[in-house]
């Protein structure tokens, strides 16, 4: 297969040969293995703006190279972004100079990406912090030190300047900041307690899902411990010693036992009126950057959540 491509430079034209391998493959299909570190939107607005050629002509996402073919693409500079703070509401679990936990709510995205940049969690701290944020992410991701998934709910970290960000970000790379999630997942596990160490990284097939694979992959460890078995679903607490995309859902999937409500990682026939995955994000504890004292916070199951419980317990 062609060689993956890891970072490009702006306005430098970017080419490769078609392989035997690779030949009659959907060039969109190809690009995405090509640029396996870069987004499926990414890569769509490349074809969109009419920047992959074919032996120097201009082709669509559908065409089908042959073996031979040279492909080209240039990436142009990003379009500067202007972030509007705006007053949404939050649910602060704890604020000082320092930082502030947000209790975010199922349904809300952290950060902004391509199409959707506003009504996100950032546009509400720009707001509330009056843009006293750590800028170590950027304008997209300013104070954000670690995420969950949209339509996760829960404790999220948010960092008011560089040396907080840089405190908090070293303590979840050396795993010392503990975060514990609680879920409802299906069926039953075979072991009450146990671990789940199995990389994670991209799924070659859909670059928007992730999956546990040996290539190009970052070691994952959750830890899970099962708190009560109905007929058809188990209520887990579950304990991250590392944090990749997705990886409560990845694992648990990976086990055969998907989280309750996953629209990607579940069950076609999965349980539809969750809108959403049964996941909630309930302790955070770490130590302060400037006090050096330990933190603990917790929050209590979202209603969404309990309602659930509440249905499979009868």
């Amino acid at each position: 297969m062609v060689e993956q491509i890891k970072s490009i430079e702006y306005n430098e034209p970017v080419s490769f040969v078609v392989d035997d391998e690779a030949g009659g493959e959907r060039i969109d299909k190809l690009l995405s293995y090509v640029l396996c570190d870069y987004s499926r939107s990414f890569i769509q607005n490349l074809f969109n703006d009419g920047l992959v050629f074919c032996d120097g002509k201009n082709i669509s996402k559908s065409f089908k190279p042959k073996q031979g073919n040279v492909i080209s693409f240039t990436v142009p500079e990003p379009k500067e972004i202007s972030l509007e703070p705006e007053n949404i509401p939050l649910d602060i679990i704890y604020e000082d100079s320092d930082l502030l936990i947000v209790n975010k709510p199922r349904g809300m995205v952290v950060h902004p990406a391509p199409g959707n940049y506003s009504s996100t969690l950032v546009n509400a701290l720009l707001w509330h912090c009056k843009g006293n944020l750590s800028g170590i992410n950027g304008v997209i991701r300013p104070g954000i030190v670690h995420r969950i998934d949209k339509d996760t709910s829960g404790l999220l970290l948010v960092a008011k300047n560089d040396s907080a960000h840089i405190s908090l970000s070293r303590q979840i790379s050396v795993h010392s900041l503990d975060r514990e999630y609680r879920a409802v997942i299906h069926g039953h596990l075979k072991e009450l307690e146990g671990t789940v160490d199995a990389p994670i990284g991209r799924n070659p097939g859909d670059r928007k899902k992730m999956c546990v694979t040996n290539q190009n992959s970052k070691n994952a460890v959750t830890h899970y411990t099962v708190l009560e078995e109905y007929k058809d679903f188990s209520f887990i607490k579950l304990k991250l010693e590392t944090g990749r995309t997705h990886q409560i859902r990845v694992h648990m999937a990976y086990l055969g036992h998907p989280v309750a409500g996953d629209p990607v990682y579940g069950p076609r026939n999965g349980v539809t009126s969750l809108n959403g995955q049964c996941l909630h994000a309930g302790l955070l504890g770490f130590v302060h950057p400037s006090s050096g004292k330990h933190i603990v916070k917790e929050t209590p199951l979202p209603e969404y959540f309990t309602d659930f419980l509440g249905r499979i317990k009868k």
